[in-house]
């Protein structure tokens, strides 16, 4: 039967709130990130993949159309909340991510000038926040908002629509 014993003061010895973690001229015997594994989940990356892309002026948006209607139906919802992973997908390995964006930008902006911002912003927040290298941002430009154009705008309903067909 095994005994289990309990850490005494000349076994583990917690430094006071003045004193420093290790006593000069004495080395960890293992490096602090040798001591235990951090794991990042993918909807934190995803979360922070999607604020930093929607920082960059001339993105309205993140998601596709589908993506779109089906959050803003989960945001009515009672306790639903925005979220800001939408329209992002990644993977996440143990040192290295990809992330996949979907987004909308503004009418008159350059497509490459926006997607390249994007790519930088992504990848400094992603990197700096988690430690992981972002092997590639992938961005999908899945539509463009003119001036004036809100949700539901320009929807075709059975009073307003002429059919094609007779």
């Amino acid at each position: 039967m095994a005994r289990m014993t309990e850490p005494n003061s000349s076994t583990l010895q917690k430094p006071g709130p003045n004193e420093p973690r290790t006593r000069p001229g004495t080395a960890l015997s293992t490096a602090p990130e040798l001591r235990g594994k951090t794991t990042v989940a993918d909807g934190v990356v995803e979360k922070i993949a999607g604020i930093a892309a929607g920082e960059v002026p001339g993105i309205n948006a993140l998601g596709g159309g589908f993506t779109r209607g089906m959050g803003a139906v989960r945001d009515r919802v009672p306790g639903g909340r925005p979220s800001a992973g939408r329209g992002v997908k990644v993977e996440v390995g143990e040192k290295q991510t990809a992330v996949d964006l979907q987004v909308i930008v503004e009418y008159g902006v350059s497509l490459s000038d926006v997607a390249a911002e994007v790519r930088e912003n992504v990848i400094a927040a992603v990197e700096r926040m988690t430690g992981l290298e972002v092997v590639e941002v992938n961005i999908a430009v899945n539509d463009v908002h003119l001036p004036g154009e809100d949700e539901g705008e320009g929807e075709v309903t059975p009073e307003t629509s002429e059919g094609r067909v007779r």
